[in-house]
């Protein structure tokens, strides 16, 4: 999905209509789909992000209002509604501190315990009143009967345009890594629990030593929370926050990596959708690197 370039002024002139006098209106770190404001208002703190759809605002919200807590600080989502461009604008409480990419690696170092807190707290979430496994919508109902049917449906045409994605990438070098992947699923059990689906760099934030914010729930599922762990492993070669996660797992909570089979198909399944992405979008160099990537963890025995 192509990313909105919405003017500034603009959006700050829908701020002030909606919420009145606004103040240190500014572009802060985005993601790779939204457009993201901070601004004051009175004495709080608030971002407004900017997307083509509203789905994973509202998700957001549901999240926000069913999970967050002590454990796990999920911002408020305030208002969600329409720019004049017909752009969703999503405007939430901004939690203080800064992302797990941008910290120094000497801070990441302080909250990488915290961090494995998250983890937990995440799989302790009460599931009652929602249903379902894999993607949810912002009503807590997840799209598949089976945790086994979500990891499977990365092969469904149906759900995926692959012969689109092979006109980028070979489709026999995609038709190699299913194999292994599905070779692994019997080690995949049917838990269901809250998983977040993109967790570990630009979507947690720390401050004084805490995780003060877990944000952006779009990609957000129930099932195995291993998935989480998972998609930590698949990216530490890429973003060094990562690969500091990882190792601290390693050297400290090996238990969470006892599961070495179930881990790599869950990688598998994240980076196949790496993938797929990088392929429609025609990323030629993010194709490239997560063919070696699935293909290393292929490899892994």
């Amino acid at each position: 999905m192509a990313k909105p370039r919405v003017p500034p002024p603009l959006i700050q002139s829908h701020l002030i209509a909606a919420f009145g006098a606004v103040t240190d209106f500014q572009s802060v770190s985005e993601g790779e789909d939204l457009q993201a404001f901070g601004f004051v208002r009175g004495r709080d703190r608030y971002i407004a992000r900017i997307n083509a759809s509203a789905a994973g605002f509202r998700k957001d919200g549901f999240v926000s209002r069913r999970f967050a807590g002590m454990h796990l600080p999920i911002p408020d989502v305030i208002a969600i509604d329409r720019l004049p461009t017909g752009h969703a604008c999503c405007v939430s409480r901004r939690a203080p501190g800064v992302t797990l990419q941008d910290l120094a690696a000497r801070d990441l170092a302080t909250v990488l315990e915290p961090v494995a807190g998250v983890l937990d707290a995440m799989a302790d979430c009460d599931l009652r009143g929602t249903r379902g496994f894999g993607t949810f919508d912002d009503s807590g109902i997840g799209g598949f009967a089976c945790w086994r049917d979500y990891l499977t449906s990365i092969r469904d045409h149906g759900r995926y345009d692959w012969p689109a994605a092979y006109r980028h990438v070979a489709r026999d070098r995609i038709e190699r890594l299913f194999e292994p992947m599905t070779a692994l699923l019997d080690h995949c059990p049917e838990e269901r629990h809250l998983v977040h689906g993109d967790f570990g760099s630009n979507n947690v934030l720390a401050d004084g030593g805490r995780i003060s914010g877990v944000i952006d729930w779009s990609d957000a599922l129930f099932g195995d929370p291993l998935y989480d762990v998972a998609n930590i492993l698949f990216w530490r070669p890429w973003l060094m926050c990562m690969e500091q996660q990882a190792r601290f797992l390693e050297q400290q909570q090996p238990d969470r990596l006892a599961p070495a089979a179930r881990l790599r198909c869950y990688q598998l399944r994240i980076g196949l959708n790496v993938l797929y992405d990088a392929a429609i979008d025609r990323n030629g160099h993010e194709v490239a690197w997560a063919l070696a990537r699935c293909n290393a963890i292929a490899a892994q025995s």
